[in-house]
């Protein structure tokens, strides 16, 4: 099994924009012959709280329907990042389109304090399989979650992914914790981080890959858009 973790610069606020470059890099993971893709935390609008409940959508929305046509086409899962209408708020989500089947939605179930304001807890996506493999997924804060971590060993998972939005101020931190649960729990993880502006800051790309004993295996820089294949 190959998975792709990519890395954008997302243009804040613009959901056709973002969508079509997001069509470019799943191209790029299609050559790879991937057979997973996902992108940072609110990829398709930018990590951008404020503006989250006039940008929010619903997993239904039509402007995703490419993703579900290249899905089916290619035999590859797609996980993008999208602020979400619920009947509680508006969540921080990732919606998963997966060959032949509905899209699917994992909500970012821990908040940092500082999302509350403007988002509402969600229920998180317990876990994908793929090729008898099981995937468990964070999105950002929730990696600083012991309880995240052990739900997802809990539900049989050997590939930990983390769609975050890290800054320059935080990114060390990110990897540290990563590389500390792949090697604690014996996991392969990854992470898939943006560059560009997001919320006023300045975002450290560096999306990497992490063997189950904690060693980096491969990253991006902290400049360029891009994919990484696993």
């Amino acid at each position: 099994m190959k998975i792709c973790v990519a890395q954008t610069n997302p243009v804040k606020g613009d959901i056709q924009r973002n969508i079509e470059n997001h069509k470019k890099l799943v191209a790029q993971a299609v050559e790879q012959k991937a057979d997973l893709i996902v992108f940072p935390e609110l990829s398709l609008t930018g990590y951008e709280p404020t503006l989250a409940k006039e940008v929010a959508i619903t997993k239904e929305d039509n402007r995703l329907n490419d993703f579900q046509i290249l899905s089916d086409a290619n035999e590859i899962t797609i996980g993008v990042g999208a602020p979400t209408k619920s009947d509680a708020g508006i969540c921080i989500s990732m919606i998963l389109f997966q060959p032949g089947k509905p899209r699917e939605i994992y909500s970012k179930k821990y908040l940092h304090t500082d999302e509350e304001p403007y988002f509402v807890s969600g229920d998180n996506f317990p876990c994908l399989t793929i090729k008898d493999t099981n995937i468990a997924f964070a999105i950002c804060y929730e990696i600083s979650i012991d309880k995240h971590v052990e739900q997802a060993l809990k539900n049989g998972a050997t590939i930990y992914l983390a769609s975050v939005v890290k800054f320059e101020s935080g990114i060390d931190k990110a990897i540290q914790r990563l590389a500390y649960i792949a090697s604690t729990n014996n996991m392969t993880v990854l992470m898939s981080n943006c560059v560009g502006i997001s919320d006023g800051q300045h975002c450290a790309g560096k999306t990497s890959v992490w063997n189950s004993n904690g060693e980096l295996i491969n990253q991006l820089n902290n400049t360029d858009e891009g994919i990484l294949v696993y």
